[in-house]
């Protein structure tokens, strides 16, 4: 079965950081493309970064770039999206999907930003 498990959300103040980390298990996690997502319910599912399988290229939704970053490490299975700089409309349930659409997510981690 394909799992996927985040962690690292919590309550932190406008400007400042959070590291996620997703490690997913059930497939092959080497070269394969994975994704954060984050939900809220004034705006639904929003893909938020992708980073494909060697690493390089990560793509941004408009309004984290160059505050969020999406790393990876195959030795630990793990992806990561470290988040500077946050803004209250950062305020989501945070996914990581093997897809923009969040259709195959983990259950979530809630990152909280006050104003």
């Amino acid at each position: 079965d394909v799992k996927l498990a985040e962690s690292g959300g919590g309550l932190v103040q406008s400007g400042g950081s959070l590291r996620l980390s997703c490690r997913p298990s059930g497939f092959p996690f080497e070269r394969t493309v994975l994704n954060w997502v984050r939900q809220t319910p004034e705006k639904g599912l929003e893909w938020v970064a992708t980073i494909n399988g060697d690493g390089k290229r990560p793509e941004y939704t408009e309004s984290v770039k160059g505050r969020f970053t999406i790393s990876r490490d195959d030795r630990k299975r793990t992806i990561y999206l470290q988040m500077d700089s946050l803004k209250s409309e950062d305020t989501a349930l945070y996914y990581c999907s093997t897809d923009r659409f969040g259709a195959s997510r983990g259950p979530g981690t809630q990152v909280t930003v006050s104003s």
